[in-house]
């Protein structure tokens, strides 16, 4: 698995504990946490899908936005997602999922990391289901 960037222990220590494959990888100057074999709730058609991540230079400073999955999420009930578009990741489309935090669950930079931005990643999709 590539590592061509480093990541804090914390969030290296997460992602081993998940016990599937992630990758560090540049692409065009972007930095991309790769994170196979994510976990997708029921309601959705598919129960697992890789999941990048967009980590800023200035990580942790500045925080982990948004979500983007391969293969693309859709509902089981056919219902349409909102706030979706399309990324090309290391040669890969990725379904961009435009959510974020608000000012009532703002990044803390010294508190938060990759494993609470899946936590607020994991509410977002639990929310897709419920709407």
């Amino acid at each position: 698995m590539r590592r061509e960037f480093d990541l804090p222990e914390g969030d290296r220590e997460y992602l081993d504990a998940r016990g599937v494959p992630w990758e560090a990888v540049c692409v065009s100057e972007k930095r991309w946490l790769l994170l196979e074999s994510y976990a997708i709730p029921a309601g959705f058609k598919c129960r697992e899908s890789s999941a990048a991540l967009l980590i800023e230079s200035t990580y942790p400073d500045t925080q982990i936005d948004m979500v983007y999955f391969l293969p693309v999420l859709e509902l089981e009930n056919g219902r349409s997602i909102g706030s979706l578009s399309t990324q090309d990741i290391d040669g890969h489309t990725f379904q961009r999922w435009s959510r974020h935090r608000t000012a009532e669950n703002p990044w803390r930079s010294d508190v938060d990391c990759v494993a609470t931005h899946m936590l607020q990643v994991d509410e977002w999709l639990r929310l897709e289901v419920a709407k």
